[in-house]
């Protein structure tokens, strides 16, 4: 283009400019060091998965303690220890890789396992009838968590649940 004895500018060179002006605008629009992005909230069913494992380390621990205060009963308590302990490792299983529970303070899941009174230092005596309430709890709470939970976790949680349930009942008939 040619306009009357002015400086020939192509279409070309015109197009290259407006590209480069675009490119620039792009890639320039923050004027500052960028934030760093919040990192992205954690999968609901990992922090789940984390709060039942902890959930089963209380239990294991309360099991533990009671077959340590309570001798004479320690081999009718020991198989109980044993399956939660054994819920805990499938629950493991269950988690991403590079995802290692960590223990949360109290549970938001629903189920509180709860120990007797007292800090865990001071291994408070253990009853029968405490085991019971901790397993009726447990196996409350189920229901409520598997309506949240991936189906592979649910039935893992409908198992569960269900051990709890005949926790129940074998515990209460040890008291007698």
């Amino acid at each position: 283009m040619e306009d009357g004895g002015g400086a020939l500018v192509t279409r070309r060179a015109l197009l290259g400019v407006a590209a480069a002006a675009g490119l620039a605008a792009a890639g320039g629009c923050s004027s500052g060091p960028g934030k760093p992005a919040a990192p992205p909230p954690p999968d609901p069913q990992t922090v789940l998965i984390g709060e039942l494992i902890a959930d089963k380390e209380r239990l294991v621990s309360l099991y533990g303690r009671a077959v340590a205060a309570l001798p004479g009963r320690a081999a009718a308590l020991e198989p109980f220890r044993q399956r939660h302990a054994a819920h805990a490792r499938a629950l493991r299983a269950l988690l991403p890789a590079g995802n290692a529970p960590t223990t949360p303070a109290p549970s938001s899941s629903g189920s509180p396992v709860s120990a007797p009174s007292g800090s865990p230092s001071e291994s408070p005596e253990v009853s029968v009838e405490a085991l019971r309430d901790a397993e009726r709890t447990a196996a409350a709470a189920r229901p409520a968590q598997t309506t949240t939970a991936s189906p592979a976790l649910a039935q893992l949680l409908a198992s569960i649940g269900a051990c709890e349930a005949v926790h129940v009942v074998a515990l209460g008939r040890l008291r007698g």
